[in-house]
């Protein structure tokens, strides 16, 4: 009889122990299949985040070359700016010129109504 029983024991035992094991079995498929779904899902955003952006590519280089043209035409307009430059500086030169000439005409005209005066008295 004690070994009757102790082969129930053994039974219990290997029963509990089967169902651990297989509570255990469950719960990491569980954990596993979460993480294969998570992974998934990662894949699937990914794949529609490239198709989003697919052509984005192709615009920043259109952006470069535009850029690069711009920067060549920035270029011609420096000889432009140069030449408005100087121009700009020759005027104020000449506005100089003609506030001088402007003073001397002032002084002539003045020399000449004095002696006009002296004429006629």
């Amino acid at each position: 009889m004690a070994a009757a029983k102790e082969q129930v024991g053994r039974d219990d035992l290997a029963e509990s122990l089967d169902d651990l094991f297989s509570s255990v079995s469950t719960m990491v498929k569980g954990e596993l299949q979460g993480t294969n779904n998570t992974l998934e899902l990662l894949e699937k955003m990914n794949i529609r985040v490239a198709k989003e952006y697919e052509g984005f590519g192709d615009l920043a280089s259109g952006l470069r070359v535009y850029v690069e043209q711009l920067k060549v035409k920035n270029g011609s307009f420096d000889e432009y700016v140069k030449q408005v430059d100087a121009i700009d500086q020759q005027l104020t030169e000449f506005e100089a010129v003609v506030s001088m000439l402007d003073k001397y005409v002032s002084l002539l005209e003045t020399k000449v109504q004095s002696a006009c005066q002296k004429l006629s008295s």
